[in-house]
């Protein structure tokens, strides 16, 4: 037997490993079962190249759990290793230059650790009191070896029984990591890491992967289906996916993938982080901020790439100017590929618009190289449904009627087309063009777009009354004399909490409702933010009160009998019911204001009905 020293000139490298390089100890059985995979990669390349004499024959790679022995091996059929290769390979640390390599990363986070060392054999350390490896060489007259370490720098090396050609790692589960011989356990994190390594893998008897992926073919290759049937394996309860994209590219880096448009059916569906990275099919994380577009986070799907810099423990990325060129790239792909989509079938793309909206107008938002290509495809529905319009196309759709005294196009929305019925109702039977605006990006989405497209006004249809949405015009005239206009604004005038109200008379028309709520533009959309989770200003107006502008129809017939009313009283009541139903379209009438107006009507009603029964009698 040999006995030596691992050539690391400090006893600080297993510390380091612990605590620098990972701190998800789940990551051992990825290392381990990803460096058995390379060796029997090796051994075929090999094979093929004519090194490897007679038929290599199986090469299935083996997970096995010995709960007695408290032992977790995983074995492999690969190249093996020489003795002079495991003394190479393992006791110099895999990597040259140990002592600069301490030195420079010693105390540091593990963010600034380059990925190039090759220690993943050492993540074993983290959930061992002991690993042994035994191994055997392909080479002709190769004799099996057997090392042996505790976690010190301390090891044993010695020739080992060994028949079949291969290498088995034998970890012996330390306590505090017993979890790891639970098979349950195990399952789930092979499942995790290595469902997609191309060699197959075995657990109890099981091949626990897919060592050929869709995204590994070429698109020619496959079959719609093949797409679908991909996505139910990596999200088996989701709904079968819009549509999808297929990424392969070679220059100038290396990138393969399929990324997912999802059905999204309404706001709170939303969910990022589904876009899982691999690093030659291994697992590294599905946390791609770094490289994936904020916006397109939505996708679901695969991005593989062998050119994305990972640091050593190949959890984290690094930053390096080729993820900024693949996270174009992605976005290049996706903006053509909606943009073929409209062109090619705008039916079917109008129809999936509740879903795409979402993805399309978040990119605008955050991406201006995605809103110059989005411009074209980006679609307007029509408040009354069933029509849709570019930008372009409602502008000239609209060019006539919807120009405000700056020349600036006026787009009026709808945020809840039911809620604000009347209003858009007003607004068609004067010619308007409304449309729906009523996801949870919309509210950041027209804020921006007003920055981005300076010529654009966007105007809810209820920030205003109907003659003021595109020209404000402050010389509307009324029947009413000044006096009775001010007894109007004082009998208008209620407090009310959690509003605060301005009453306006003016003389609308007679067919015009006797008064409309509204709530002004600015201060409704910073609301708006506030609900759907904004910050800063948004925040800062979401605690303030609701701005309300009460405008009375001086012109409406039911105020000369209001007027002319003695019982104050009575007059006061349908004052207060007129203010509640203005609110009410608004939706601003709840809690005990809604009982109040409720009972209200009921009292009014009775009374009504108790005249009309004393009038009867008084005739009788």
């Amino acid at each position: 037997m040999q006995k030596g020293n691992i050539r690391v000139q400090t006893e600080n490298i297993f510390p380091i490993i612990k605590k620098f390089l990972y701190s998800d100890h789940e990551i051992f059985i990825r290392e381990l079962v990803s460096n058995a995979v390379d060796a029997t990669q090796k051994l075929k390349t090999l094979a093929s190249n004519g090194e490897v004499k007679g038929d290599i024959g199986n090469t299935d790679i083996h997970v096995k759990i010995d709960k007695d022995k408290k032992t977790l091996t995983i074995s492999d059929k690969g190249v093996g290793m020489t003795e002079e290769e495991v003394d190479k390979y393992i006791n110099q640390v895999a990597f040259s230059g140990a002592e600069e390599f301490l030195e420079k990363y010693k105390g540091k986070n593990e963010a600034n650790i380059i990925g190039h060392f090759g220690l993943g054999f050492y993540s074993s350390f983290m959930v061992s009191e002991k690993v042994e490896i035994i191994t055997r060489s392909y080479k002709e007259d190769a004799k099996p070896v057997k090392w042996e370490c505790d976690g010190s720098p301390e090891y044993s090396f010695e020739v080992a029984k060994k028949k079949s050609r291969g290498t088995d790692i034998v970890l012996f589960i330390n306590e505090e990591s017993k979890e790891f011989l639970e098979p349950e356990r195990i399952r789930h994190m092979l499942e995790k890491f290595c469902r997609f390594l191309p060699v197959p893998i075995f657990f109890e008897d099981k091949q626990i992967n897919n060592p050929t992926p869709a995204w590994t073919k070429k698109p020619a290759d496959l079959t719609t289906q093949d797409y679908q049937d991909f996505y139910k394996e990596l999200y088996p309860f989701s709904e079968a996916p819009l549509f999808w994209i297929h990424l392969n590219v070679d220059y100038p880096f290396n990138l393969t993938g399929i990324l997912y448009f999802p059905k999204v059916k309404k706001s709170f569906e939303i969910q990022k982080d589904k876009i899982q990275l691999y690093s030659n099919q291994v697992f590294v994380t599905d946390e791609v901020k770094d490289i994936v577009p904020e916006f397109l986070m939505l996708l679901h799907g695969v991005i593989d790439s062998p050119d994305i810099p990972l640091n050593v423990s190949r959890s984290y990325l690094q930053g390096d100017p080729n993820v900024k060129k693949i996270g174009s790239y992605i976005t290049k792909k996706v903006a053509d590929k909606l943009d073929e989509l409209f062109k090619d079938d705008r039916k079917s793309f109008e129809e999936k618009w509740e879903s795409l909206g979402l993805f399309v107008k978040y990119g605008m938002i955050t991406d201006d190289k995605f809103l110059e290509k989005a411009n074209k495809f980006n679609l307007f529905e029509d408040a009354s449904g069933g029509k849709f319009y570019t930008l372009e196309e409602y502008r000239t759709e609209t060019e006539a009627l919807q120009k405000n005294k700056e020349g600036k196009l006026v787009m009026l929305y709808t945020t809840d087309p039911v809620q604000q019925n009347s209003f858009i109702k007003g607004a068609e039977q004067k010619g308007y063009k409304v449309v729906k605006l009523e996801t949870i990006v919309d509210a950041a989405f027209i804020n921006n777009m007003e920055m981005k497209w300076q010529d654009v006004q966007f105007v809810r249809v209820d920030a205003d009354i109907l003659e003021n949405l595109i020209d404000k015009d402050e010389n509307k005239e009324s029947v009413l004399s000044k006096e009775e206009e001010e007894k109007l604004k004082e009998l208008f005038a209620v407090e009310m909490p959690e509003l605060h109200t301005t009453v306006e008379v003016k003389g609308l028309s007679a067919e015009s409702a006797p008064v409309i709520a509204t709530r002004p533009e600015f201060m409704r959309r910073m609301k708006d933010m506030a609900m759907n989770g904004g910050g800063g200003m948004g925040g800062f107006y979401g605690n303030m009160p609701e701005e309300v502008t009460l405008t009375v129809n001086g012109n409406h017939p039911i105020y000369q009998s209001i007027l002319k009313d003695d019982n104050k009283a009575e007059q006061e009541n349908l004052v207060r019911n007129l203010t509640d139903l203005a609110l009410l379209s608004q939706g601003l009438l709840k809690g005990n204001e809604l009982t109040t107006f409720i009972n209200r009507n009921i009292e009014m009603m009775e009374g009504k009905t108790t005249k009309s029964k004393s009038k009867i009698i008084t005739e009788i």
